[in-house]
């Protein structure tokens, strides 16, 4: 039972990470129909932006997660209005194609200038430590990383559900003719939507660097459990992203403690099942 504790407070914990970072493509995915393959790149950048000024600048660590926000959501503006706003209408192969070659380039360009190793992080004093509780060890920088977790869906929720501009995106989306007769600027409502999803990627990116490492390899490496989780969840849907990459944390970290000889594979023995029980996903609309 301790063990078993154990995995459940460690894979909560992976789990809220990985939806801080797939969050954004579900709702970029869901909401705006673009198959952005990119999206470990931006997560990528955030945790370059974080590493860079923590030892470059001696900026600390909880300043450095905004910041890291901020910087992402301004370069994924850019890529936006340059290219991605370019293939809104094409179809999902020409986007595929555009965005895993920026893949490629993020990684080249993230060895050149970072270089192909792992990025030293050092978390602060009240980061690192850890309680017991009842014999399950809780460490505190997991902790915060639920806590993080629990701030952006609290967030994303009454953004998107209880605001004026989550009303507008929702129009945009629905009915993007209709909403543009109505006086909804289209085109800038996405571009905030895909900035917001990108910036995501790059708080994820930074907040996460001391449990799953930064290297320029991090966009393939963890591509495919973005896009399980929005999979599985259904795009657009930002419940179904937080059930889904809670489950994925779980099982993973679960399956790598009690059978590691497996190791990866039954995360997709429960992304099969669990697509061919609901093939739009948890949530997601048909």
């Amino acid at each position: 039972m301790v063990s078993l504790g154990n995995v459940l407070f460690n894979g909560l914990a992976y789990g809220m990470l990985l939806f801080v970072i797939s969050v954004g493509l579900s709702v970029t995915m869901g909401l705006m129909g673009f198959a952005n393959l990119a999206h470990g790149a931006f997560a990528m950048l955030g945790g370059y932006v974080a590493t860079t000024l923590m030892n470059r600048a001696g900026v600390p660590f909880l300043l450095t997660l905004p910041i890291a926000f901020v910087a992402v959501a301004a370069a994924s503006f850019v890529l936006e209005r340059v290219l991605y706003r370019r293939l809104y209408r094409a179809g999902e192969l020409d986007q595929v194609l555009l965005t895993i070659g920026l893949v490629f380039m993020a990684v080249a360009g993230a060895t050149y200038v970072w270089g192909p190793g792992q990025q030293p992080v050092r978390m602060p004093d009240y980061l690192t430590g850890q309680w017991t509780v009842a014999g399950i060890d809780i460490g505190v920088y997991r902790l915060f990383l639920i806590l993080v977790g629990i701030a952006v869906t609290a967030a994303l929720v009454l953004g998107i559900e209880r605001t004026r501009f989550g009303a507008m995106i929702r129009a945009a989306v629905d009915n993007p003719r209709m909403a543009q007769g109505c006086g909804i600027n289209v085109n800038r409502v996405f571009s905030l939507t895909f900035m917001a999803g990108s910036g995501l990627a790059g708080l994820g990116g930074a907040v996460g660097i001391n449990l799953i490492g930064l290297d320029p390899g991090f966009p393939i490496k963890f591509m495919v459990y973005f896009l399980i989780v929005v999979a599985v969840g259904g795009l657009g849907s930002i419940k179904g992203s937080l059930i889904a990459a809670l489950l994925l944390g779980v099982f993973d970290v679960g399956g790598k403690y009690y059978v590691p000889e497996v190791g990866a594979f039954i995360i997709y023995a429960v992304m099969v099942s669990l697509l061919l029980w609901r093939p739009a996903g948890l949530f997601g609309r048909r």
